[in-house]
């Protein structure tokens, strides 16, 4: 199972929010936003400070996709 963050990126663009702020908003390492960029696992503790800054739930910037077997 992998794991997107479209949702995140589509959340950000609505409320006009960059990385660079968003990053500082939620106290977040640019490491982890990094991270986020590349669709990699993060830590809870950053799902939940983008929650809490963004005044949303996990399944609102989360989504899990099936691996494709090819």
């Amino acid at each position: 199972m992998a794991v997107s963050y479209n949702k995140l990126w589509k959340m950000m663009i609505d409320k006009h929010i960059s990385k660079t702020e968003l990053t500082h908003l939620a106290g977040i390492s640019t490491n982890a936003m990094a991270k986020l960029g590349r669709d990699e696992d993060v830590r809870v503790r950053v799902l939940e400070k983008l929650c809490t800054s963004l005044d949303c739930k996990l399944d609102d910037i989360v989504e899990f996709v099936p691996d494709v077997e090819q």
